[in-house]
């Protein structure tokens, strides 16, 4: 697969089924480092509660002792899934992505947004 960029890699996701937006997302301060979309959603302010739901996530593994890395975290809404993928390369940085629950297959989204981050080149 080819480096992306985060524009590119933000384009990339929106070509799955179902994507209402996407953002990449900085964890040290909480802020986007870059968007697409939005489906209604601001965000800015899911970057920041998201950074918060990773970090609290980290937190109980620490506690608990798990050893290993978050591959992804999933948030099922009545109408929408919110995937949370912590990049490989770069521990500090997530993937965010909004998806339409009725047109969004879950399986493929992951399975695609596992490609996606894999190629991203910060």
């Amino acid at each position: 697969m080819t480096t992306m960029d985060v524009t590119q890699t933000l384009n990339e996701v929106m070509t799955m089924g179902g994507a209402l937006g996407a953002a990449l997302v900085d964890m040290t301060s909480g802020m986007a480092l870059g968007t697409i979309g939005g489906g209604g959603i601001d965000l800015d302010i899911a970057a920041a509660g998201n950074t918060e739901v990773v970090k609290a996530k980290l937190r109980t593994m620490e506690d608990l002792g798990i050893q290993g890395q978050i591959e992804d975290i999933l948030i099922t809404l009545s109408t929408q899934y919110h995937l949370i993928r912590p990049l490989g390369s770069d521990s500090t940085v997530f993937l965010y992505v909004v998806l339409n629950k009725a047109q969004a297959n879950l399986a493929m989204a992951r399975r695609t947004l596992a490609k996606i981050e894999a190629g991203l080149q910060l």
